[in-house]
């Protein structure tokens, strides 16, 4: 395959940083491209080689730090990448160590990276639909500004994720949303087959902006419609699929900030 396809965001311009998608990688099959989800099915060696890939695509020497995510809103200080059976459940990761990759993994869910560059502190976090709105993105902000990041230089940037086109939800799950706050009926439509339509990038990059986070960037990159460049759980559940692959996130610190 072809080199590995970095998305980079104007918005985190000087940190390493990149959104990964499926381009660049040795998994075959129903996994084929770049997989790094140790999740799924997929060979160990290949899901391996990916990594070593991914690290060297962004920051390379670097260690990468991933977590078991469970779609909650829990964050934890990472200092270096743990053993894989030692993972940490948690969703969002804070650190200002350098020559450290944090690694979002995901498939539909939307990634978010974060930065005080002149602090050198970053975040990321796993921003499915529980964890966006059990407010995963205001926990890692705050466990920034705890480090010493200042909230009004923090920049931040929402990677590909499911789209608002393929994000068919039932009635309860727009309830959901709009009795925690009735203003998030504006992140519904209704879809062909008359059943609410979820926009969840614009959802969490509003959670981000109420928080305070300005530059905040955004890509038009639905996962579920791009079977070329991108993973999807969705997309896998809809064609009865046994499995998916996952794609990454990441975001490090070259060197420690002066």
């Amino acid at each position: 395959m072809s080199d590995v396809e970095v998305i980079r965001a104007a918005s985190l311009a000087g940190v390493p940083h990149g959104f990964l998608g499926r381009r660049g990688g040795v998994s075959l099959g129903e996994f084929a491209g770049l997989n790094v989800g140790y999740g799924s099915d997929d060979e160990r060696p290949a899901i391996d080689e990916n990594r070593r890939r991914a690290i060297a695509a962004l920051l390379p020497g670097a260690e990468l730090a991933t977590v078991h995510q469970v779609h909650g809103a829990d964050v934890v200080y990472v200092e270096g990448a743990w053993p894989l059976a030692e993972r940490p459940e948690v969703d969002g990761m804070v650190t200002d160590r350098p020559k450290l990759l944090l690694g979002i993994l995901t498939a539909d869910c939307a990634p978010v990276l974060l930065a005080d560059a002149e602090a050198g502190i970053i975040g990321a976090a796993h921003a499915g639909w529980r964890g966006a709105l059990a407010g995963v993105t205001d926990a890692v902000i705050g466990a920034m500004e705890r480090l010493g990041a200042k909230r009004e230089r923090i920049a931040g940037a929402v990677g590909p994720c499911i789209g608002q086109r393929s994000y068919e939800v039932d009635q309860s799950f727009r309830t959901r949303f709009v009795e925690a706050d009735s203003t998030n009926i504006r992140f519904f439509v209704d879809g062909p087959a008359g059943k609410p339509h979820f926009d969840l990038p614009g959802y969490v990059v509003h959670r981000l902006t109420a928080a305070g986070i300005d530059p905040v960037e955004a890509f038009n990159l639905d996962t579920c419609a791009d079977e070329q460049r991108f993973y999807s759980y969705r997309r896998a559940t809809l064609r009865g699929e046994p499995d998916y692959g996952r794609q990454a996130s990441l975001i490090g610190l070259p060197r420690t900030s002066a």
